[in-house]
């Protein structure tokens, strides 16, 4: 299992990466992917929706269970990737190429206050 040191992450195992155009990509950890298995479904938020912090905003289902994603910052989805949802098995094929939504934060200086890879690293260790 990796976890790469250059994204946030989100007690509920989401990973954020900050673009250069001031958006942030969101996705499921591979620590996620691994626990639900393969997965055969993804549902995604609506481009335009606002959505609040810790906002449920997408669902992915495996063979085994449906885990919902939450918004980890407060934002506008800006764009989804249709990808993962005409494939979903990319998500366990490489869990941080596989981003499900981006998000223009409402403010920026939140994404901060999330978990660094060290500290996700512990919540793992400890599950």
């Amino acid at each position: 299992m990796t976890i790469p040191a250059d994204l946030r992450y989100t007690r509920s195992h989401e990973w954020l990466r900050a673009e250069a155009d001031g958006t942030i990509s969101v996705g499921i950890t591979d620590h996620a992917q691994e626990l639900l298995g393969d997965l055969v479904f993804i549902e995604l938020p609506e481009v335009g929706s606002t959505l609040a912090a810790e906002q449920e905003a997408a669902v992915v289902e495996s063979v085994k269970a449906a885990a919902d994603v939450y918004a980890p910052i407060a934002g506008t989805v800006v764009e989804v990737n249709e990808a993962v949802v005409d494939a979903p098995e990319a998500v366990n094929q490489d869990a941080y190429a596989a981003w499900l939504f981006r998000i223009r934060p409402t403010a920026a200086a939140d994404l901060e206050a999330l978990l660094d890879a060290n500290a996700y690293q512990q919540i793992v260790d400890a599950a």
